[in-house]
């Protein structure tokens, strides 16, 4: 039997660890964000608007794990709002000119996010080549394909399918139960599983995680996939949403997503973070939206504030790499 003062010990150990994880002081921003927001708005914790707030949050929340663990293991992913947009675009027109029922459609989507997922993975690992450019040039790429697909013009989306986007279960908004499926599955596979420890292990030092046998390249590529066929799947929830997708849609998702990852506590030099703490990061940007709107800060202050936001989270994680490294 523990003595009390064992007891004692344990919890004081237990809440050091917390308070001393890059997550928790996230945490504590997104609750005094959330306070200063209900006092300097009546409308921001209304019902309606917190749903609101989720639902916008499940669209960078569902891509957030899938970019977690590209930058877990030290790589990164500019094409996502542009594979977003895609898939968006192409389940619209499945549905709308070529008339295929919606299974097929779900699977032609998430099979086309698997098949640029493995296209990236691919040029960045068996031919090396920096992840930045390879990502960077492939959204450019799969923008092309999208307004060549679109015309420039909108495409209806009336399928079952719009349910994942604009249905709801009771008062909850169906994104927003999709979205926190989405991170326990992947905060499961990443802290509880061998390929997710794998992942934690080439963000660390991937020379020593191939001399351990652990299969670097194929592991990378996983990854890749994994996070295109994320944002297939957000591309479906997102034109649900809207009943509608265009050539624009999930423009900007690349970088507030890549800025809830890294506000959320994971490093930009890998090896390091969480699925939850990306959708704390997730929810931060989130918020912060909702705030310029009801706030009527206007679109460029907007700009402005996001992107020293991304500086900030990132000088943050800079220091905490120095720290680590003395």
């Amino acid at each position: 039997m523990k003595t009390k003062s064992a007891g004692n010990a344990d919890t004081h150990g237990f809440w050091k660890r917390m308070t001393s994880r890059a997550e928790f002081s996230v945490l504590i921003g997104l609750l005094v964000l959330i306070i200063g927001m209900s006092f300097a708005s009546p409308v921001f914790m209304t019902f309606n608007n917190i749903f609101n707030v989720l639902s916008q949050i499940s669209r960078y929340g569902i891509i957030s794990v899938g970019m977690a663990l590209i930058i877990i293991t030290g790589g990164i992913d500019l094409s996502v709002g542009y594979a977003v947009g895609l898939c968006a675009t192409m389940a619209a027109y499945l549905t709308t000119n070529a008339g295929l029922p919606w299974p097929a459609v779900l699977i032609l989507i998430l099979l086309l996010g698997a098949v640029i997922g493995m296209v990236n993975g691919l040029l960045v690992t068996r031919l090396a080549l920096p992840a930045f450019i390879v990502t960077l040039a492939a959204g450019k790429i799969i923008s092309g394909c999208t307004m060549l697909l679109t015309s420039g013009r909108p495409i209806d989306f009336d399928s079952p399918l719009a349910v994942l986007g604009s249905g709801y279960v009771g008062p909850v908004p169906m994104c927003v139960i999709l979205m926190f499926l989405i991170i326990i599955l992947g905060t499961i596979f990443a802290q509880c599983t061998q390929p997710g420890r794998n992942i934690y292990a080439i963000g660390n030092n991937p020379r020593a995680a191939a001399l351990s046998g652990i299969k670097v390249k194929k592991m990378t590529c996983l990854v890749y996939v994994i996070q295109s066929v994320l944002c297939a799947f957000c591309g479906i929830v997102v034109a649900g949403n809207l009943y509608s997708a265009d050539a624009t849609l999930g423009t900007g998702y690349d970088i507030d997503t890549i800025a809830a990852v890294v506000i959320g506590g994971v490093s930009m030099t890998g090896g390091e973070g969480t699925i939850w703490g990306a959708l704390i990061g997730a929810s931060i940007m989130g918020v912060l939206k909702n705030a310029f709107v009801l706030l009527s800060v206007s679109s460029y202050w907007q700009s402005i504030v996001i992107g020293l936001v991304i500086i900030f989270a990132v000088t943050i994680d800079r220091i905490r790499a120095n720290r680590k490294a003395v």
